[in-house]
């Protein structure tokens, strides 16, 4: 995995460059985001592979109507450079400078069940307390976690959950 990272990152921060430098970082975002969706399609990427297909070709079935010429330019460098298995983490990693340059720091919250919105409202006061941003906020539910939260902030962790806490518990006593 680390090397798929390696070898998208140059490709995500030259697309991210050439976004900012044009006034468009939230169309290409979009515009990235379903390339990528495209191809990870099995039936894409199954095409995608096939020795006939010419790098033109290759670029037009990722082609987004309406990203500009800009974009599809970045496509067929892609293509090209047989680059395209690597969308999903370039459009990983463009929503990650985007975030950094809007000073916004994207947290998921996964309970065990749904929580409340004043809670969650309570958590993203906190986060951005701490860390000096704005915090977008995704949720997911877990159920294995019995109780309570894990809050995954880029590379801050809180790990609230009471299957966590059994788990330490359990250590504790083993040991």
């Amino acid at each position: 995995m680390s090397q798929t990272m390696t070898l998208a990152r140059p490709y995500a921060r030259a697309a991210f460059a050439a976004a900012s430098g044009a006034g468009q970082v939230a169309s290409w975002s979009q515009a990235l985001a379903l390339a990528a969706r495209l191809a990870a399609d099995p039936k894409v990427e199954a095409l995608l592979k096939h020795p006939q297909l010419s790098t033109a070709e290759a670029a037009s079935l990722l082609a987004v109507d309406g990203a500009g010429e800009d974009f599809g330019r970045f496509i067929e460098l892609l293509a090209s450079n047989r680059r395209l298995p690597l969308l999903a983490e370039i459009a990983g990693m463009f929503e990650q400078l985007r975030a950094e340059a809007e000073h916004v720091v994207k947290a998921r919250v996964t309970s065990a069940s749904e929580m409340p919105a004043a809670e969650l409202e309570s958590i993203r006061v906190g986060l951005k307390r701490r860390f000096g941003r704005e915090v977008e906020l995704e949720t997911a539910i877990d159920e294995s976690l019995i109780g309570g939260a894990v809050i995954d902030a880029g590379d801050v962790v809180i790990d609230g959950s009471l299957k966590s806490k059994l788990s330490r518990m359990q250590s504790a006593l083993a040991g």
